[in-house]
């Protein structure tokens, strides 16, 4: 792709990195900036280097907020005893658009997945347990992605919890197995929600 401006060709190239997003469909973003009053391109860039620089993790959840502690967590008329287990934020969101459950969530950062490189331990999994163990916590319920790295992860989370007495459950599957939960539509989701199972089942029938 031949550019008339190197000005517009880095412009191209920085749209581009982003996921979805080709050279050409990077073009069209970019000269439909280059369209708009400078004023607005100002505040598009401000708000991403504001975005880049103020966003916090929740200290509780590791949900991405404005504050220490993110509004699912510091909500007293959340079920503080159920804790809903996630694979990133997008996850949360998903899930909180159902209106379907009232509990608070943990978002691991991830999946265990030794082909990526991705470990335990690096993964938000060793503050879960520690919640576990301060014995305020009910039930935990998990809602990753019924993919092998998904089943992976929470199996391993399981092994790290037995022997606590809380509940342990898992969304139903209404979600197809390999779905990635943030596509599922918010019916679907809600229902897996509300009638969750018991953990155990879904290895020890297979």
């Amino acid at each position: 792709m031949e550019f008339s401006s190197k000005l517009i060709e880095k412009a191209v190239n920085e749209m581009s990195q982003l996921p979805g997003i080709g050279k050409r469909t990077a073009l069209r973003l970019v000269l439909h900036l280059l369209k708009q009053p400078k004023e607005q391109t100002s505040f598009l860039s401000q708000a991403l280097i504001n975005m880049r620089e103020d966003i916090k993790f929740c200290e509780s959840c590791h949900n991405i907020s404005d504050t220490k502690i993110c509004e699912i967590c510091a909500n007293k008329a959340r079920n503080h005893e159920t804790i809903c287990i996630v694979e990133d934020i997008r996850d949360v969101m998903a899930i909180e658009n159902t209106g379907q459950y009232k509990g608070i969530y943990h978002v691991l950062g991830g999946k265990i997945s030794p082909i990526e490189g991705v470990g335990p331990n690096q993964l938000n999994i060793s503050s879960l347990v520690d919640k576990v163990k301060s014995g305020k916590v009910a039930e935990i319920i998990f809602a990753l992605s019924s993919t092998m790295e998904g089943d992976t992860t929470n199996f391993y989370i399981y092994k790290q919890i037995a022997g606590s007495e809380i509940i342990i459950s898992t969304i139903a599957r209404g979600i197809s197995v390999g779905d990635e939960l943030e596509y599922a539509d918010e019916v679907t989701l809600g229902r897996s929600i509300l009638h969750r199972v018991p953990f155990e089942k879904t290895f020890k029938n297979n």
